[in-house]
């Protein structure tokens, strides 16, 4: 194509009588003017008639493919259409020029078929994206790899063009530059494989909350792209992790809990030793007016009586008797009212056990699932239950365990003061 640019800037019209001239170059503006004609035909009036048909419709796909500019793309082709088609009748003779013409036309029609097929993958994509299943399997990321491809092979076709060779002695020559290609796009093939891995074993999708200390990510997933995954953390800012290292790292995927029935409360009390003791018959009297724990304090001493009797033990008898502990009926407690709780899962795992003692006392870990998984509801339900639990825990006799602080130091340093006074 350059080389017949040349040849007609040294030579065009050369030998040729003015007339014949004349009429080639009238003959070529008409066909400019009437591939105007035929531009302002179908982006002005086809186009908007396709546009109102498709807005009318129920379905919404259509909608996207208006919105997306793919068809305005396409209305793009009819002038080059024309020109291609009529300018080797209209510059009959002129070789050189209707080469560079047709050149010309090509690149344009590729160019603009490439933007048509980048709207139109945009469109297929939030069609797609209207899908349920486009929270499981997201396909931006191989969305990103068919553009890329379209536009590495335009590029090829472009050149080709202009050196006037064939695509495939390009394409022949690909193979010496594979090496910096690889190279080049590094972060693309990296993201693209660990794409698929995502998408195939489902390990990630549009709106999971994820959380991956290593690069300060803890949040709602909201692109996973070819290359990155955006996540908005919980203070609003955003998080970009590259897909790849999603493979190689662990991360941690909080979706199980949103699809399951509850969202796991685990959290210890201390109770201080000091306060642990045996129930007294005048606190078991007080204990049975305990709604949740009135059956199970009858239902427990009656059981240690009968054990204590056939055995013939008395219950005075402080080494072998067995009694209740004001902790064992604290437990107990806390069991009842978390089973009568209306925010508490029933059908998921409910514990409240004991913990191995520490120098802090003697831990009462309550393990539960709240019903609520949105996390404001939770962390107030999750406060009201131990709001409760520490509020209630001195009507059995028991302090819960806590370091010493400055008012303690100085309650005990006025005791000791009025003591020596």
């Amino acid at each position: 194509m350059l080389e017949r640019l040349e040849v007609f800037i040294l030579g065009w019209g050369a030998n040729e009588p003015v007339a014949h001239v004349a009429t080639r170059l009238i003959a070529f503006a008409a066909v400019l003017i009437l591939s105007l004609v035929v531009f302002f035909i179908a982006s002005r009036i086809v186009l908007r008639i396709v546009e109102r048909m498709a807005l009318k419709t129920e379905a919404h796909w259509d909608d996207k493919i208006v919105h997306s500019r793919a068809l305005f793309w396409t209305a793009n082709l009819a002038p080059a259409i024309v020109i291609y088609l009529l300018v080797p009748t209209a510059l009959r003779g002129w070789d050189g020029a209707v080469q560079i013409v047709l050149g010309t036309a090509q690149i344009y029609m590729i160019v603009v078929i490439l933007f048509a097929l980048d709207a139109l993958l945009n469109a297929a994509l939030e069609i797609y994206n209207d899908f349920p299943v486009s929270r499981e399997v997201p396909l931006k990321s191989f969305v990103q790899v068919a553009k890329l491809i379209l536009y590495i092979l335009a590029v090829i076709v472009v050149i080709s063009t202009l050196l006037s060779t064939s695509p495939a002695y390009l394409l022949s020559g690909m193979g010496v530059l594979a090496s910096v290609l690889i190279l080049v796009f590094k972060d693309a093939i990296l993201g693209f494989v660990a794409g698929i891995q995502l998408s195939a074993n489902r390990m990630l999708a549009k709106g999971d909350w994820i959380e991956m200390p290593k690069y300060g990510a803890d949040g709602d997933v909201l692109e996973i792209a070819l290359t990155t995954v955006k996540v908005q953390n919980w203070d609003k800012t955003i998080t970009t992790i590259p897909t790849y290292a999603l493979i190689t790292d662990s991360f941690q995927n909080w979706r199980g809990m949103s699809e399951s029935g509850g969202r796991r409360i685990k959290r210890s009390i201390y109770m201080d030793l000091s306060t642990i003791k045996r129930c007294t018959p005048e606190m078991l009297e007080r204990f049975k007016r305990i709604k949740y724990i009135a059956d199970y304090v009858e239902e427990k001493n009656q059981e240690l009586s009968r054990w204590n009797q056939e055995r013939g033990i008395h219950m005075s008898d402080v080494a072998n008797a067995r009694h209740l502990t004001n902790v064992g009926t604290f437990r107990a407690y806390i069991q009842s009212y978390l089973e009568n709780h209306p925010q508490v899962n029933q059908d998921m795992t409910l514990l409240v056990r004991h913990l191995e003692t520490t120098s802090q006392g003697l831990p009462i870990q309550i393990y539960c699932f709240c019903r609520d998984k949105v996390w404001a509801n939770y962390e107030r339900i999750q406060a009201d239950i131990f709001d409760h639990i520490l509020a209630i825990a001195p009507e059995f006799d028991l302090r819960i365990f806590q370091n010493p602080t400055g008012g303690d130091f100085r309650t005990l340093s006025d005791s000791r003061m009025r003591g020596t006074e």
